[in-house]
């Protein structure tokens, strides 16, 4: 006997669902979405053909990142110097004893082909040619070995430079002593441990003032307090208005208010770390678990005594947590609150950059990735053997 299959119901006047690539909504969406981005792109000025069009610029650096100025020698260098004026001005003559420099012009324009020809350097020795404008800035024009009669000669380009009165030296290294940390090195220590000091106290201060914070800020706390919901409601738009606030801002607020230096970068951390702890802190609260609360709170505890015996215990592990974390973020911004004066290694950096002394400043950013990856793995451990 056949057993006839029988199919369930359709629902009548249910329509069949539409595949969503046939939706002209999606169309629609992705539309306005290339609209957005297209605006972006030219809102932005996106010039990709502009990363190849000034690699030459960023060369230095990156050459100085594999060689930065760590350690040094004393050294005994002979030096010859020639003056070449920018303009019609003709420089006076070099005074006469010890290594002679002279050059095939001593007054040009920018861009013209000049030889140096030195005489009365050490034999067969390497040395390097420099360019020194009038404040004092250098830039490598080249290097060269003298002969056996110690002469030497290099043909080089007059570079674009500040002001008229230049001087092209050749320098010669004639002896060595043992190696010893660099001038530059020591410098960048010294910063980095007021970085890393400056990252502490503006982390404590934060601590300090956003633990009681905290507590306001938990609504499990204060939904039993008169006016609970209006403190409640305060504290989380404080913690909310000044984290929307970048601790850069801040910094430049306090270096008006302060003077520049590292108080002004220990307010501006202390401020902004105010607000993120205390939300953290605030959070950690509200996830606690309710039962000891309700426990103490029905012995007939107050309110003090209640965040005393029931809060504290849970919070404490997650509460320290949360700092370390936050001394960890601390240290990062110290390096770039330097750059607006809040003191630091950052301060240094910008010095550095702005002076294009590129050994130096590869020195102070090895210095910061090196310090930040310890105290990131440091912190981790931290946290992980707490929580």
């Amino acid at each position: 006997m056949a057993v006839e299959e029988i199919s369930p119901p359709r629902r009548a006047g249910r329509a069949r669902p539409t595949l969503w690539y046939r939706s002209w909504r999606v169309y629609l969406a992705l539309f306005a979405v290339l609209l957005v981005y297209a605006y972006g792109w030219r809102v932005t000025q996106i010039r990709l053909a502009e990363l190849w069009r000034g690699a030459y610029l960023i060369r230095p650096f990156i050459g100085a990142l594999a060689s930065p100025d760590v350690v040094t020698r004393e050294q005994h260098v002979q030096r010859g110097t020639a003056l070449f004026y920018y303009g019609g001005e003709r420089p006076a003559a070099a005074p006469d004893g010890g290594p002679r420099l002279a050059l095939s012009k001593v007054t040009g324009a920018i861009g013209d082909r000049v030889t140096a020809a030195g005489e009365g350097f050490a034999p067969n020795r390497r040395g390097v040619l420099w360019w020194e404008n009038q404040v004092g800035q250098r830039q490598q024009l080249g290097s060269f070995t003298t002969d056996a009669q110690g002469r030497c000669s290099l043909t080089f380009t007059a570079p674009e430079v500040q002001g008229t009165h230049n001087m092209v030296i050749a320098e010669v290294l004639i002896g060595e002593g043992p190696l010893r940390p660099s001038p530059t090195l020591l410098v960048v220590l010294d910063r980095m441990v007021e970085t890393i000091f400056l990252a502490l106290m503006g982390t404590t201060m934060g601590v300090v003032l956003a633990v009681p914070l905290s507590f306001l800020g938990a609504k499990n706390l204060t939904a039993n307090l008169p006016a609970g919901g209006a403190i409640y409601g305060l504290t989380r738009t404080f913690f909310n208005l000044m984290r929307s606030i970048e601790a850069l801002v801040l910094a430049i607020i306090f270096t008006v208010w302060v003077g520049l230096g590292p108080f002004a970068g220990v307010l501006a951390l202390g401020v902004h770390s105010i607000a993120s702890l205390g939300k953290l802190y605030s959070e950690a609260i509200e996830s606690i678990d309710a039962g000891p609360i309700e426990a103490v709170t029905a012995t007939g505890a107050s309110a003090l005594q209640v965040v005393r015996y029931a809060v504290v215990p849970q919070i404490v592990p997650q509460f320290i947590a949360f700092t370390i974390y936050r001394w960890d973020i601390n240290v990062r911004f110290s390096t770039v609150i330097g750059f607006v004066g809040g003191g630091g290694i950052g301060f240094v950096l910008q010095q550095y950059i702005n002076l294009l002394q590129w050994r130096q400043a590869a020195t102070a950013l090895w210095m910061i990735a090196i310090v930040v990856a310890a105290l990131d793995y440091t912190s981790a451990v931290v946290r992980e053997r707490i929580i």
